[in-house]
């Protein structure tokens, strides 16, 4: 009975032993062909990813990896510089840094974030970044330029996080410097980046390309901008250059020397000292302009970097800085006088030594014009324009007409759009000298005796631009030659610079410088004969202007004897021309004879 005990327990045992191994091996048989499954996927998913990648977007993944190995670096040309005629530098070159973005290196989405990041860094607003990466596309292989100038701070900043930053390129280059900050802007102008229209109209423009937008920047922009180069190079996978596969050297600009002369710029932009109005200074017999002032002015700097908003705005304001003043047309007051004098002589109704009545005033058309005193009695050109009557020269307006007095005017270079060809700079207007018939066609208005007597003092509908003014006092400087301004010292002697023969009788000019001479010896411009510079000549002017303060005008040549340059400056609402805008040429002319020590003149 014991031993049927033992068996049977014995036989139970051994049953449960071969139960468990059955299913430990049905569970590794489960798990193995689990892990086949998983592996089985895996092969297949890695199979078709090797496909997709491979076959079906091989092409465009080989292309993408030869991109970011090797990338082809657009090298800007260096700027031309810009000298006076004198080899002073008026505008140069000088290193900076400047911030490029490769915009395959992210996402739209990314690029969105990165550029709230450069904004705080480089002052510039995220929406300008963004919107120039729309513009040359996210899938340019080229890179963008979003700003050059970048300050130490930021550049320190962008390499120790360049990490977050992938697709950004600090690049050393050149940039514009104008080493005299505001002076000469109006002539100089600025630049900036090409807009969209001038990419398309100039195929061989990349992207960034600089060029000029106003002045000698912008006229002479094809002598200056150079030409682009370009770097091959191969780069590993943080971007950093591994060798350069090829070169193609950017060419530099070509120098530009002009007519101004800097010693003259500084000294009239400091006497006009910020005051709005202009100044002109030409030489006589060439017609190469040595300054050419206008204000307020503007620091072409700003423009060599991202402008800020405020500083936009600043140049917004009212009194325009912008605005070339000396291209601007002003009413001449007396300063015409010379026009109006040539005309009488010149029509045959006058001669040189003609005499006129002169009273404290003349009634025309029942409106009373007066004279400046109680009238100076009978006198002739030379006291005239000395004494700057206006009673003389209304009566010989009257009698001269007002087509006599334009067709001489224009001769001189008044309304003259040659005076603008030559020099290329925007915003220019011609100056105006109306007939009647030119009243009627633009105004649609009958012409009165009233606007020929306004009009031979130079008011009314005159108008006359500083630039204009010089030419025409240079005019009786030189003997009756109307010069051609310009700007270019490779103009200057050429057939396009060379003076036109007015016509001007040789006793007519002589009458005149006498007048004008007589002017600063004893008349309205004495008191700048103070025996510090040599003996000059010129004309006062003061110009009403409707509901404001007289503008101050002065026309001048010298040296008296053997003239050399002439000038022709207005200062808006400066009052009286002897007071406000006669000191403005002295101080010309004492910087011009401090270098320009005067010859004697030539013996009869």
């Amino acid at each position: 009975m014991a031993s049927g005990l033992f068996f049977d327990s014995t036989k139970k045992g051994f049953g449960s032993s071969q139960l468990r191994e059955a299913e430990r091996r049905r569970s590794q048989r489960n798990q193995s062909i689990v892990l086949m499954l998983v592996i089985s996927s895996m092969l297949v998913s890695y199979t078709v990813r090797l496909v997709n990648l491979q076959i079906i977007k091989g092409e465009y993944h080989r292309e993408r990896a030869d991109q970011n190995r090797i990338r082809l670096l657009p090298m800007r040309s260096e700027r031309g510089n810009i000298l006076d005629r004198n080899g002073k530098l008026l505008a140069a070159n000088r290193l900076s840094r400047s911030i490029y973005l490769w915009p395959k290196e992210q996402t739209p989405a990314q690029w969105m974030e990165t550029a709230q990041k450069l904004s705080s860094l480089l002052n510039i607003p995220a929406k300008t970044i963004v919107q120039k990466l729309e513009k040359t596309g996210y899938k340019s292989a080229m890179p963008v330029r979003i700003s050059d100038g970048v300050s130490s701070t930021a550049f320190v900043i962008l390499g120790e996080r360049a990490q977050e930053f992938r697709g950004v390129e600090i690049r050393p280059e050149s940039s514009r410097y104008y080493p005299n900050g505001e002076m000469g802007s109006h002539l100089l102008g600025y630049i900036g980046e090409a807009t969209q229209e001038e990419l398309l109209a100039n195929s061989d423009y990349p992207m960034g390309m600089i060029v000029g937008k106003m002045g000698i920047e912008s006229q002479a922009n094809q002598l200056l901008q150079g030409i682009w180069g370009s770097r091959l190079i191969e780069v590993d996978a943080m971007g950093q250059e591994l060798r350069e596969i090829g070169v193609r050297p950017p060419t530099a600009g070509q120098w530009v020397k002009l007519t101004i002369d800097i010693e003259l710029q500084k000294t009239a932009e400091k006497a006009l000292n910020g005051r709005r109005g202009a100044v002109v200074v030409l030489d006589v017999r060439t017609g190469a302009i040595l300054a050419m002032a206008s204000g307020p002015s503007f620091d072409p700097n700003l423009f060599t970097r991202q402008v800020s908003t405020k500083e936009w705005n600043a140049l917004q304001d009212k009194d325009k800085p912008f605005l070339n003043r000396a291209l601007q047309g002003y009413p001449p007051g007396s300063t015409f006088k010379v026009v109006t004098a040539v005309a009488g002589i010149e029509s045959g109704k006058y001669t040189p030594d003609s005499m006129i009545a002169t009273a404290a005033s003349i009634t025309v058309g029942g409106i009373t014009f007066n004279e400046h005193s109680g009238g100076y009695g009978v006198i002739g050109f030379e006291d005239a324009l000395a004494y700057s009557s206006n009673t003389f020269f209304y009566q010989m307006g009257m009698e001269t007409g007002p087509e006599e007095i334009s067709k001489w005017g224009h001769k001189m270079g008044i309304g003259e759009s040659t005076n603008l060809d030559l020099l290329g700079l925007e915003g220019g207007q011609p100056g105006s000298l109306p007939t009647p018939a030119d009243k009627q066609a633009l105004y649609g208005e009958e012409w009165y005796a009233g606007d020929t007597v306004s009009m031979s003092i130079g008011q009314g509908l005159v108008l006359t631009t500083p630039l204009e003014m010089a030419v025409m006092v240079a005019t009786i400087a030189n003997g009756g030659y109307r010069v051609k301004p310009h700007l270019l010292a490779s103009q200057t002697n050429t057939p396009a610079t060379k003076p036109e023969p007015t016509g001007i009788k040789k006793e007519t000019i002589e009458v005149m410088q006498r007048g004008l001479v007589a002017v600063v010896e004893r008349g309205t411009g004495k008191q700048l004969n103070d025996g510090s510079i040599p003996l000059t000549a010129g004309k006062t002017g003061t110009a009403e202007v409707f509901g404001q303060e007289d503008n101050a005008n002065y026309i001048a040549y010298g040296p008296a004897n053997k003239p050399e340059i002439a000038i022709g400056v207005v200062v808006e609402n400066g009052g009286y021309g002897g007071v406000a805008a006669a000191p403005i040429a002295h101080e010309i002319f004492k910087t011009y004879f401090k270098d320009h020590k005067p010859k004697p003149a030539p013996k009869e």
